[in-house]
């Protein structure tokens, strides 16, 4: 496994465990349709999180919600409509950008709500 696709497993790992002390119920990780994927799917009280984890071991490119770009909230998007097509259920829908900067003393989560085109 490449070094980055590491990095990028253990944060979703870190992100998961975030999440749940923040009391989000992981519904789906890495859920995929078609070319699309998302992240984590989660819900929290009567709303479903679509969450792209963006993990990065320091600052040097900047921070890592920055590498969350327009086309990339676009996919986002596009896969939360056919997951909300497949499963109706959900009324209200979140897109967010959880950010998560790895330090030798832990790690430094930036949770952006809401996020939109």
């Amino acid at each position: 496994m490449a070094k980055h696709n590491a990095l990028g497993t253990a944060g979703e790992a870190l992100a998961i465990q975030w999440l749940q002390q923040k009391k989000f119920i992981l519904l789906h990780r890495n859920w995929r349709h078609s070319h699309y994927e998302v992240d984590i799917i989660a819900a929290n009280g009567d709303t479903i999180h679509f969450i792209e984890v963006k993990t990065r071991q320091n600052k040097k490119f900047g921070e890592p919600e920055e590498s969350v770009d327009k086309k990339k909230i676009a996919n986002l998007m596009k896969a939360g409509e056919e997951f909300q097509y497949q499963y109706p259920e959900w009324k209200r829908v979140q897109y967010d950008v959880l950010s998560i900067t790895m330090h030798q003393e832990g790690a430094e989560y930036f949770f952006i709500e809401d996020v939109y085109l």
